[in-house]
């Protein structure tokens, strides 16, 4: 983690600070969109995203709101929704999708035991998919993704008291799914 006085306005100017950034932080981003993601391709050019959007977007970490992994996680959550809508704009024109660069089968093999490993945090995901996307969202940064309420609402732009008014309902409406509670326990 680079020194928080600095912000993160050298990793655009410095390839070492952006190494240590990439290095401190390129697991949990990973594990961020396995969660999210079943192809190990999509896994792959995302990650690479969600840095290059970094050095993008570097400027716009502000310490106090959060910590850098909150910071970074709102990140690759924009960069998923924005592949998510993409891709979809792409299967209306072509019916397809198209386009992945290949993989070595040692990069698939790996990425395929991270999903394995992410499966159960997916189908709570899955079942969290009927909560309205507000609420949805923030349960996913809490209990998947294990941020404080405080990070989540920092990375949502919503005040701490609307996100543990949210972060109730969320709980509550999923209750009786089976599977999620023991993922949940532990996020109060």
């Amino acid at each position: 983690m680079l020194p928080e006085h600095r912000g993160l306005t050298d990793i655009v100017q410095d390839p070492e600070a952006f190494e240590t950034f990439y290095r401190s932080h390129v697991e949990a981003v990973t594990r961020f969109l396995v969660r999210r993601v079943p192809d190990p391709h999509a896994v792959a050019d995302l990650t690479a995203e969600v840095f290059l959007a970094v050095l993008d977007s570097a400027h716009t970490y502000q310490p106090g709101k959060g910590s850098e992994i909150a910071w970074l996680y709102g990140v690759a959550r924009n960069t998923v929704l924005a592949e998510r809508r993409r891709s979809a704009r792409e299967m209306r024109a072509t019916g397809r999708i198209a386009g992945r660069r290949l993989l070595e089968a040692d990069d698939i093999s790996r990425l395929e035991e991270r999903i394995d490993a992410e499966s159960p945090a997916r189908r709570a995901l899955e079942a969290m998919a009927a909560l309205p996307e507000r609420d949805r969202a923030l349960l996913e940064l809490v209990a998947v993704d294990g941020l404080s309420p405080a990070e989540a609402a920092a990375v949502l732009g919503i005040r701490q008291g609307t996100a543990r008014v949210r972060l109730h309902r969320a709980r509550r409406a999923i209750q009786q799914t089976p599977g999620v509670i023991p993922l949940m326990e532990g996020t109060k």
